[in-house]
């Protein structure tokens, strides 16, 4: 007797269930359940909205900042360019020796001088900036549409569990679907909704010829680990497998670190006495390249970064900065000993 082929795969790729239950059984226990999984989607619904907003205030905080720096260069470019022509222009007055068409001329190519370090310059770094805030852009635009397609998803759930509540058959095919879609919310929410168990850690030193102060660690989404060693006036930039494949010397003693995008970071460097700066160093294809900068008047210590605005502290008060190094508000000052503000963040 010929077996028919589909009966060769059943027999071979099923086994036979120990136990079928009826689903009207299954859902005796539901109603615990059903109330349960109502509470998670109206928590993650609302955790799906609080991220929303958070992108939206993120990104809109991100193209102010990059306005504000802007205008910040060109007004910059803009007093080179008249402080240069005011310095000629008084070299000029009273002079009847006719080294005024000299003068004219050195003026002319001090101005061109200008522009043309703003060319090669500050345009390159504003055009790096655009690139990264337009990439930043279209990345925070995906995840807002993940978030706004689950939340619509889940907002229907909700509404269906509501109405079919004491169809027990319905909700328990409705809740199967909808476990499946919480689980996508929270992945999308950085939770996975599961326990994890650590397996074990590995520890690496990084030598140099004497004993380093790492003062500040950064770790980039791609792995890559920034330290600030204050102890060597650098920043170190090590590799996944932790093996340091570029630095820099900065101008002071690092006192602190933070992010400012997956590439860009910022430091503090202080030499407690007439250096006081915030260096931003960016990450380019596993090298550190030196970028803008900005004096303080104030010593800084440390330094943290939320959402476009810098908070940088100086062991006696606690100060917000714009990114382009405008002070916005001293949030806390207590200035009757050395160290009344918190260094750490």
């Amino acid at each position: 007797m010929i077996i028919p082929f589909y009966v060769n795969v059943l027999c071979v790729h099923f086994r036979e269930c120990k136990k079928v239950s009826p689903i009207s059984e299954l859902t005796d226990t539901q109603s615990t359940a059903l109330q349960r999984l109502s509470v998670e989607l109206e928590t993650v619904q609302r955790e799906i909205n609080s991220l929303l907003s958070s992108h939206e205030a993120k990104f809109r905080s991100l193209h102010g900042t990059f306005k504000e720096h802007q205008e910040f260069m060109i007004e910059q470019m803009r007093y080179n360019i008249n402080t240069t022509i005011d310095y000629w222009g008084h070299s000029s007055l009273g002079r009847s020796d006719g080294k005024e068409h000299y003068i004219k001329e050195k003026m002319c190519m001090s101005v061109l001088s200008i522009l043309n370090e703003f060319d090669n310059s500050s345009m390159k770094e504003l055009k790096e900036m655009e690139a990264e805030l337009k990439s930043i852009h279209v990345s925070i635009t995906s995840s807002m549409n993940k978030c706004t397609g689950l939340q619509n998803d889940l907002k229907q759930f909700y509404e269906i569990i509501q109405k079919i509540w004491d169809n027990k058959e319905i909700c328990f095919i409705a809740s199967m679907k909808c476990e499946h879609k919480i689980q996508k919310a929270l992945s999308v929410l950085g939770k996975s909704g599961k326990m994890f168990t650590v397996q074990g850690k590995s520890e690496h030193t990084v030598s140099d010829s004497d004993t380093c102060v790492i003062i500040a660690i950064c770790v980039l989404p791609d792995g890559q680990v920034l330290l600030a060693d204050w102890d060597y006036k650098k920043v170190k930039l090590l590799d996944q497998q932790y093996q340091v494949v570029s630095h820099l010397v900065v101008q002071a003693d690092p006192k602190d670190m933070c992010l400012i995008t997956p590439s860009e970071v910022a430091v503090t460097v202080d030499d407690n006495s007439n250096t006081h700066e915030v260096q931003f160093i960016t990450v380019t294809k596993s090298q550190l390249v030196t970028g803008r900068k900005f004096q303080l008047q104030h010593e800084c210590k440390g330094i943290a970064h939320h959402l476009g605005d810098l908070f940088i502290c100086s062991g006696t008060a606690l100060h917000k900065y714009s990114l382009s190094g405008k002070l916005v508000l001293t949030l806390y000052e207590d200035i009757s000993s050395g160290d009344t503000g918190k260094i750490g963040h």
